[in-house]
C-alpha cells in the first residue's frame, strides 16, 4: 500500500509540474498604449521557455476588430517560436458585433492611409522592443481587414521581411512601386470569395510582377471569404454574409504561412 501511495504522490507531483512546465511556456500579456490621444490594447504572446531572441509577428485582426480570433493566432504563432503581437486597429476598446458595426469602425480607421500607417508602426515598436524579439526580423499577417492593411504596409515600403494575407481584400488605391517594397508577400485567397473577385486577384499579380515583388498566391476553389475563421459559418447564417470556415483551406494557408516564415528569417 506504501509503495502504490508513494506512486501515486510521484505521478501527481510529475503531472503537477508538467503542468507548470506548460503554462510557464506560454505567455500573453495584455498591452494598453496611447497614439495622438487615443487608446489601444494589444496582445502579445510569447515562449518564455525559448533560448535567446527570435522573430516578431504583428496580427491584424478582421474587420471585426480586436477579439477572441485575432489573439488565438498570436498564441498559435507563440506555440511555433515566435513573439506575435495582436495590435489594435481601431481602439478604445471597439468591437463590432454587426457588419454595420464593423463597416464603420474599418472606414474611420481608414479614412487617412497615414493614420492607418501610424497605428501600425505604432504597434511594430512595440513588438521590436519586446525582450524576447530580433527587432531585425519582423513579419506581419493579417486578415480579412487586417490582409488589406498589410498589404498596404509592404505597398508603402515598411521595413518588414514578409507579409501574409488571408482572404483580404487585393484591391489598393496605393499601388505598390519598384524598388519600393522590401517585403515578401504570400496571400491566401478564396475562389469563390465574392469580396475578392478574380479581377482583383489577377490585378494583384499584374501589380507585384510590375514592382518586381516577390509574390506567392494561393487561391483555394470553392472558398468563401473568411474561410480561416471558424466562426465564419455563424456570421454568414445570422447576417446572411458570403463567408464560410474551410478546415482544409485553413490548415494548408497555416502550414504554407510558417514553412514562408521559417524560408524569409532563415538568415
Amino acid at each position: 500500500m506504501m509503495n502504490l501511495l508513494k506512486r501515486r504522490t510521484a505521478a501527481a507531483l510529475t503531472l503537477a509540474a508538467a503542468s507548470i512546465t506548460a503554462q510557464a511556456e506560454l505567455r500573453t500579456e495584455t498591452i494598453e498604449y496611447t497614439l495622438d490621444g487615443q487608446t489601444f490594447s494589444g496582445y502579445m504572446a510569447w515562449d518564455d521557455e525559448a533560448d535567446g531572441k527570435r522573430p516578431g509577428v504583428l496580427v491584424v485582426h478582421e474587420w471585426w476588430g480586436h477579439n477572441d480570433f485575432a489573439r488565438e493566432q498570436a498564441e498559435k504563432l507563440a506555440a511555433a517560436g515566435y513573439t506575435a503581437f495582436a495590435l489594435d486597429m481601431y481602439g478604445e476598446g471597439k468591437l463590432a458585433e454587426h457588419p454595420d458595426t464593423a463597416q464603420a469602425f474599418m472606414k474611420e480607421a481608414t479614412k487617412n492611409p497615414e493614420q492607418v500607417k501610424a497605428r501600425f508602426m505604432k504597434a511594430k515598436e512595440l513588438l521590436q522592443n519586446h525582450d524576447s524579439v530580433d527587432a531585425s526580423k519582423i513579419a506581419a499577417q493579417g486578415y480579412c481587414f487586417g490582409g488589406a492593411v498589410v498589404l498596404n504596409m509592404a505597398r508603402m515600403g515598411v521595413d518588414l521581411d514578409g507579409v501574409v494575407s488571408y482572404h483580404g481584400a487585393l484591391a489598393s488605391p496605393v499601388q505598390a512601386e519598384a524598388g519600393k517594397v522590401r517585403a515578401q508577400v504570400q496571400v491566401y485567397t478564396g475562389g469563390a470569395d465574392p469580396m475578392v473577385p478574380a479581377e482583383q486577384v489577377a490585378g494583384l499579380v499584374q501589380e507585384m510582377q510590375n514592382a518586381e515583388v516577390d509574390l506567392t498566391l494561393v487561391s483555394f476553389p470553392g472558398v468563401k471569404h473568411s474561410f480561416t475563421n471558424p466562426g465564419a459559418d455563424a456570421f454568414a447564417e445570422k447576417f446572411g454574409m458570403p463567408v464560410g470556415y474551410d478546415e482544409d483551406a485553413a490548415s494548408r494557408s497555416w502550414s504554407g504561412t510558417l514553412q514562408f516564415y521559417e524560408r524569409i528569417f532563415a538568415d
